[in-house]
């Protein structure tokens, strides 16, 4: 199971760390407007801070011998990304940033701690626990950069 973790760890700090590269150097300006298929920089990055705190809270959950709560449908999953970007679009770039970090750093920290239990994926649903979703965001965000010229 140790080796398990390890792999679990790197596996999010390496899709952090591309990520963090994809937005290196852009100024506070492109960050924030909202040219990334409608969302900002600074959207993408809220909504993932959104679903390393739920998939955190997964590992604590799970580890603890509850059921995963995230047993949803697309259609439901949708319409919480929207209700998410909602609520969350007028943060302050400074909180986004923050956001970001605390969130992955408390994922960090479930899955450090998360029991034999909390380490099988079997027990996850939508909030899953070896999840490649920052990389699909990375990748649009690399490639919008692209398009721009930035």
């Amino acid at each position: 199971m140790d080796e398990e973790r390890e792999a679990l760890l790197r596996h999010y700090r390496e899709m952090r760390s591309a990520l963090l590269a994809a937005i290196e150097g852009l100024s506070d300006a492109e960050l924030t407007e909202p040219s990334v298929d409608g969302w900002a920089v600074k959207d993408h990055l809220a909504h993932l801070a959104t679903w390393d705190a739920l998939r955190g809270a997964e590992v604590e959950r799970i580890s603890s011998e509850h059921a995963s709560a995230w047993q949803a449908s697309e259609e439901q999953v949708g319409a919480f990304n929207a209700l998410s970007y909602e609520l969350q679009r007028g943060l302050s770039l400074a909180q986004v940033r923050w956001e970001l970090t605390t969130t992955h750093e408390r994922l960090l920290a479930a899955i450090a701690e998360a029991s034999e239990r909390g380490l099988e994926a079997a027990h996850y649903s939508e909030a899953a626990l070896r999840s490649t979703h920052e990389a699909q965001h990375t990748g649009w965000l690399v490639s919008w950069r692209s398009r721009r010229g930035v």
